[in-house]
């Protein structure tokens, strides 16, 4: 087990969090064999495994998560560690719905972003989260990615930044030009704060990189300023950034690009939140639809 951990981390350049997830799998799928070796499991060991993580009413995705956790270590330990064959091969994870994303409507973003920030004695703190707010919208991003910012990732000329995405991978997005005048207004509000030569583009008071959990902390304040009266996480800016520009554009292939997912199955989710509008416009305006007042 330590050897994949190790190619988690050192090849495959995954998060600590991510690596740790793994591990977590494999520590349960002993446990749930009864601490029998790894090297000597079956595929009647596995099957049974699953079987016990249902019995334990875990939704389908974390039982799917887990059994795909397991079946990379295999494949792993098949290549590198000589083991004889991967006892996960032929097991299919149960199905499970897609539950479609929480979104934030183009008049619901207005509202957050071009409201009033909340009320604080400190400019700079309104500076900094109004640039790190639009963002997000302006060019999907996730919260690590947005945290992770260095201040050399943002090109003000070229309305461009480059992200670093999950596996390392970087990523070159375009920044609209709210955004890109928003965080020209918040660099000479960071200069004073910064400490220890820092090069977040993000700092706290304390002029430290700023943590992702601060960030959620922040977007609360600014949504509950805004009245929008719903709960709003980083996540659902990167999807409303996804779902109005598919609604604009309808280039799919973009917007995967955009995101950063490394699969196009994964950005489809979008066409169907696309067709949800659809689907509500034709209710409200199709003859033979409109429902009788």
């Amino acid at each position: 087990m330590d050897h994949y951990l190790q190619h988690l981390a050192a090849e495959r350049r995954l998060s600590p969090h991510t690596v740790a997830a793994y591990q977590r799998d494999l520590d349960n799928l002993s446990r749930l064999t009864a601490g029998k070796p790894l090297a000597e499991l079956t595929v009647t060991d596995i099957r049974g495994a699953v079987v016990k993580l249902r019995s334990q009413s875990l939704a389908a995705t974390s039982v799917a998560r887990q059994l795909s956790s397991w079946r990379g270590f295999y494949a792993f330990a098949c290549r590198r560690l000589g083991y004889a064959s991967n006892p996960c091969i032929g097991l299919r994870p149960p199905k499970a719905a897609k539950p479609l994303p929480d979104i934030l409507s183009p008049d619901a973003c207005a509202q957050l972003l071009g409201g009033n920030a909340p009320e604080t004695s400190d400019d700079a703190l309104a500076a900094r989260d109004r640039a790190m707010f639009e963002l997000f919208y302006s060019s999907g991003l996730r919260l690590s990615e947005l945290a992770g910012l260095d201040l050399d990732d943002v090109d003000l000329r070229s309305g461009e930044a480059q992200v670093t995405g999950k596996g390392r991978k970087t990523r070159i997005v375009p920044v609209g030009r709210q955004a890109l005048a928003a965080v020209a207004a918040w660099l000479p509000q960071r200069l004073p704060l910064v400490r220890d030569n820092t090069l977040a583009l993000f700092v706290s008071q304390r002029g430290s990189r700023l943590s992702p959990r601060s960030v959620q902390l922040r977007l609360d304040r600014w949504a509950l300023q805004a009245g929008l009266g719903q709960y709003v996480h980083p996540h659902m800016l990167r999807h409303a950034f996804a779902t109005h520009v598919l609604q604009s554009s309808g280039d799919l292939r973009a917007v995967q690009e955009m995101l950063g997912h490394a699969s196009i199955s994964t950005t489809q989710v979008y066409t169907h939140l696309d067709w949800q509008h659809l689907a509500k416009v034709y209710d409200q305006a199709h003859p033979r639809a409109r429902k009788k007042s």
